[in-house]
């Protein structure tokens, strides 16, 4: 970064800021205090929205629907589907068995169910699942001229472009009619192609057995043709033990060159943030993180001003701002998601015979823990460069490393300030122009007995007044402002005591010389 004080050559001189030395630390450690109490901010928002109950809930759901087959087949699990055939054999066997729980396992109904499924007796079937599938229209590729006779129908890859919209089957009803999206979800990205929200759908049955017949019905009207390219297994859960959404994709996709390919999303979210008393605390820290927004903003907003575009030569404020940035952005996902959940999720549990549509909101609280994530990634890249390239920590840590104490030192901060504080309360003498006087003729007496003549003397009582008017203009702690101007009479009485002491230091030079002279020809 730019310096804060330059010196300024010709003319009449700007007043320019140089730091104390004790200040410029005693800020440099602030800094540094108040940037950790932000990362332990951030890092509480991090992993404060994620708990090992997700893992668990993924975990148990993955396994009954992915799993799962009839005894005696195992081609009949979503993860073994290689054709349509086995497809249908999972639409009819486990999936039905694992989304219908209607009774306990001695077939006691214990729960008041409310025409509602209970998975694992424990999660709530949110509205009933939806099945959607998309097609590609015929001659949407060309089939070489020789082989025409042996196939006269050409189903291409899926696109936008190439994307059936027509009625097809029996025709009479939603699974038969092509229909639009106006949901948010964003399109789906496969093994084979990316897909749109709309396509061919249709809800299941609240009941077990309308739902079997409908599968049948289906299989036997060849509602999966030739022209598929996907089918779309969408349904959403809730556990309010642990007050979490699990929102459920499977996927299968029939590219172009025949069999199947099976996927899967399985997103565990807390969409209902303020419940508990921890809720609550993490809602105080999201309030924290806001205000060390804002305060971090305004200092750079002032940097900017006062360095114009030298500020965007430093690689370290280009780090600054991309996290500045990404904190903007993980705020605007969190109050989108927010006003979404608030806006959607009444909307979505008032008709339980209905999909409920969770898949979107999941989507984008997935995304807003991404963002929080490569934020922290950032903030901790900050964090372990800031003391290394700060040039004021690397002064002291290098001054404790090689064992020299600093010239900073907290004890004499205190110290002093606690004799000043003692003084202002009249609790101690303030020391009197009397006694310094009388300390400064007792240093020039005891000078004289050790032989220094008078020049040497006058010499070092002009060099140590001057030494000591430049320390309390410089250095001094009872000064309230962080920095001193710094005049061209300052800076050439600064420059006569360096020259001064130019001349001390080879008067004694000198003097050594004739020492160790007078000392070589005693040894001779």
């Amino acid at each position: 970064m730019p310096e804060a004080s330059r010196w300024h050559q010709g003319g009449t001189p700007k007043p320019k800021l140089k730091y104390r030395r004790d200040t410029e630390i005693r800020t440099t450690l602030q800094e540094l205090l108040v940037y950790f109490i932000f990362l332990i901010n951030l890092c509480i928002l991090t992993f404060g929205m994620v708990n090992p109950h997700m893992y668990y809930l993924n975990k148990v759901m993955s396994s009954l629907f992915l799993d799962t087959s009839v005894p005696g087949d195992e081609r009949t699990s979503f993860k073994s589907v290689r054709s349509i055939t086995d497809f249908w054999k999972f639409m009819e066997g486990p999936l039905l068995q694992g989304l219908y729980w209607d009774s306990w396992y001695n077939n006691q109904q214990l729960y008041n169910l409310k025409n509602t499924s209970r998975i694992y007796y424990e999660n709530i079937l949110l509205g009933v699942p939806r099945i959607r599938q998309l097609k590609v229209r015929n001659n949407t590729c060309k089939v070489y001229s020789p082989f025409q006779s042996l196939m006269s129908e050409c189903y291409d890859k899926y696109t936008s472009d190439n994307e059936d919209s027509d009625d097809f089957g029996l025709k009479r009803d939603t699974e038969w009619k092509y229909s639009t999206s106006s949901s948010n979800s964003p399109w789906h990205w496969g093994f084979v192609g990316v897909y749109g929200n709309g396509g061919y759908t249709f809800t299941l049955s609240k009941s077990k057995f309308e739902a079997k017949d409908k599968f049948v019905d289906l299989r036997l009207h060849s509602w999966i043709t030739r022209a598929t390219r996907v089918v779309f297994i969408d349904f959403s859960l809730y556990n309010a033990n642990v007050n979490l959404f699990c929102i459920i994709r499977l996927v299968a996709e029939f590219p172009a060159t025949g069999g199947t390919l099976t996927s899967w999303q399985f997103y565990s979210v807390k969409l209902l943030r303020y419940v508990s008393y921890y809720d609550y605390f993490i809602a105080s820290c999201e309030i924290t993180f806001c205000m060390f927004l804002i305060v971090f903003t305004t200092q750079e907003i002032k940097k900017i001003r006062e360095f114009k575009s030298a500020y965007f030569k430093s690689i370290w404020n280009w780090i600054e701002l991309l996290l500045l940035v990404l904190c903007f952005v993980a705020i605007s996902f969190n109050i989108y998601c927010n006003i979404q959940i608030s806006l959607s999720l009444g909307q979505l549990l008032e008709n339980t015979k209905i999909y409920a549509d969770f898949y979107y909101l999941a989507y984008w609280h997935i995304y807003y823990n991404n963002i929080i994530a490569v934020t922290i990634f950032f903030a901790w890249i900050k964090n372990m460069f800031l003391a290394i390239i700060n040039d004021t920590y690397s002064e002291v840590k290098a001054d404790y490393s090689i064992g020299r104490r600093p010239d900073f030192e907290l004890g004499k901060m205190i110290k002093k300030s606690y004799i000043n504080v003692l003084e202002k309360l009249k609790l101690k003498k303030e020391e009197k122009d009397e006694e310094k006087m009388e300390r400064s003729d007792d240093w020039a007496d005891e000078a004289r007995r050790k032989g220094f003549d008078e020049d040497e003397i006058r010499s070092a009582e002009q060099m140590k007044k001057w030494k000591e008017r430049l320390e309390e203009k410089y250095y001094s702690t009872e000064i309230e402002d962080d920095y001193q101007p710094v005049t061209q009479q300052e800076f050439r009485e600064l420059f006569l005591y360096a020259v001064e002491l130019e001349k001390e230091l080879h008067y004694v030079s000198l003097k050594l010389n004739r020492v160790m002279r007078k000392l070589s020809a005693l040894q001779n």
